[in-house]
């Protein structure tokens, strides 16, 4: 396994395109300057020794060096002992509304991007917890399997959006009981779920599978997104608006928070229901309820020495940098025997 000591430095590889276009800068106004003396094709049998492709040559090994270097200053290390490490915390199962009415946007900038937000937040105050993740709409599919894993689930947020579960309406109930189905049965305790969503349910009884859920001894967090008066449906074509989606008749569809449903699932369970806020932190009651759980410990696999491996590709910036300084743009006269380094690649560019 791999990891970076300061990954936040990666950003600094963006920086590479404009070192590229510096250096294509440099070649063009050297082009440029050669048309002074005269038709370029003639300046340059003037000096057939002269090598336009050790320019890109130089440049490209500039570049790797830059890389190199960029991420040798990352700090990147190896795990190099893989063991069992007890953990103490709950089995944590979060469920993520992307039904079409996640796209309304009465919370900034909509409802779908305000969940994400809410279960990255939840994923970066966990503490020992495994978590999973669970998406729906007219039914629910497991996106993350119970893991210690905080990194993965991470990654796995970025691809949540509307229209990855195929099958379209809204089933607290199915997110409900494929939950159940996730947490080991033999246990009465240490389980919870959060259900991220705008609870207009069109499909099954969400209280119903709450009290099965309950019984199970399993606590459910309810957050709404939405607001009461409801906002209309943003409907997109190849990432583009068309306009909002209309009823039967032509009337503006609006879609609006069930709060009663959410606040009844989570009643049953003896959770808590939140209605998300723009700008608020939305999961403090959560945060605070998870933590008074009572916990259990587990074992979990994962790496717990980590070595730098920094030096090596420092090694390597080095010595591209010191061949980049010794590469003369001159040719080499054993070299120009082949086609790539031939005296007819005036006609580059």
């Amino acid at each position: 396994m791999i990891k970076f000591a300061h990954p936040e430095y990666l950003q600094y590889l963006f920086a590479l395109p404009l070192v590229a276009l510096v250096l294509w800068t440099a070649w063009y106004l050297k082009r440029r300057s050669i048309r002074k003396y005269g038709e370029r094709s003639t300046v340059l049998r003037m000096v057939p020794a002269r090598s336009r492709v050790k320019f890109w040559l130089r440049g490209s090994i500039l570049l790797l060096a830059f890389a190199a270097l960029i991420v040798a200053y990352a700090n990147p290390k190896v795990g190099t002992k893989f063991e069992e490490v007890t953990r103490s915390g709950i089995d944590l199962i979060v469920a993520v509304d992307v039904s079409s009415s996640m796209r309304a946007e009465d919370i900034q900038p909509n409802r779908i991007s305000a969940a994400k937000k809410e279960l990255q937040n939840l994923i970066n105050n966990l503490k020992g917890d495994r978590i999973g993740i669970i998406v729906f709409s007219g039914e629910a599919y497991t996106q993350l399997p119970l893991t210690s894993d905080y990194n993965a689930a991470l990654m796995l947020t970025d691809v949540i959006t509307t229209g990855i579960a195929p099958r379209p309406g809204t089933a607290i109930g199915s997110a409900i009981d494929l939950a159940r189905k996730s947490f080991e049965k033999e246990e009465g305790k240490y389980k919870a779920m959060v259900i991220i969503t705008d609870g207009e349910n069109h499909e099954d009884d969400p209280v119903s599978a709450a009290k099965e859920a309950a019984d199970e001894g399993i606590v459910i967090h309810t957050i709404g997104m939405g607001s009461l008066e409801g906002a209309p449906i943003p409907v997109a074509e190849n990432d583009r608006r068309q306009g909002f989606k209309r009823g039967p008749g032509g009337e503006m569809v609006l879609s609006r928070l069930d709060a009663e449903t959410l606040r009844e699932i989570a009643r049953v369970t003896g959770g808590s229901f939140t209605q998300a806020l723009s700008g608020r932190d939305n999961l403090a009651t959560v945060f605070e309820q998870i933590e008074s759980m009572e916990k259990k410990e587990f074992g979990t696999k994962q790496f717990t020495d980590f070595e730098d491996r920094f030096q090596y590709l420092l090694l390597l910036a080095i010595v591209l940098l010191i061949a980049e300084v010794l590469i003369s743009e001159t040719r080499n006269r054993f070299l120009s025997r082949f086609s790539l380094f031939a005296p007819n690649d005036e006609q580059e560019g």
